[in-house]
């Protein structure tokens, strides 16, 4: 890993096809946030690389950036049935920072062994000048990994 991607893994007990349509699902995204800072969600659950959805974002959760309340369009960049899926978000700042988050998933003998990433190694000058960036904890990749096995095991 680079010291602008974490990586982490577990494994879920469930079958990967259940996994990925948790991680398909707008609202799914919400039920397994970590970070309290989802809302809500609208749009149908994503079925390829290019497919949106809309998040409704509270950045006070994290009390670090003044930002509030705002929207983000949740932007599907890789889609693998059942194997991966990872996205980036468009929203109010502009131009967008191009983060970007993924699950990896492979069958193992007790369900699935559950990829989590996140990677900021692409964004623009301009938000790496900030210092703002990990937006997200290693921990809280690992924290979203224990929800998420919570709701599907």
């Amino acid at each position: 890993m680079s010291a602008e991607r974490f990586e982490v893994s577990r494994e879920i007990a469930a079958p990967p096809s259940k996994v990925f349509a948790l991680l398909c699902d707008p609202r799914g995204h919400v039920l397994i946030d970590s970070s309290g800072m989802l809302q809500s969600a609208d749009g149908d659950p994503v079925r390829q690389a290019g497919d949106e959805f809309v998040v409704h974002m509270d950045r006070e959760a994290l009390n670090d950036y003044p930002m509030g309340k705002y929207d983000v369009t949740v932007i599907i960049t890789q889609f693998e049935q059942d194997a991966l899926i990872e996205w980036t978000i468009s929203g109010s700042v502009q131009p967008p920072i191009r983060h970007l988050y993924g699950y990896r998933l492979e069958p193992s003998a007790t369900g699935t062994t559950l990829t989590s990433y996140y990677d900021w190694s692409q964004i623009d000058e301009r938000y790496r000048e900030k210092g703002i960036f990990p937006v997200i904890p290693e921990a809280g990749l690992r924290a979203t990994l224990g929800i998420l096995a919570r709701n599907v095991e």
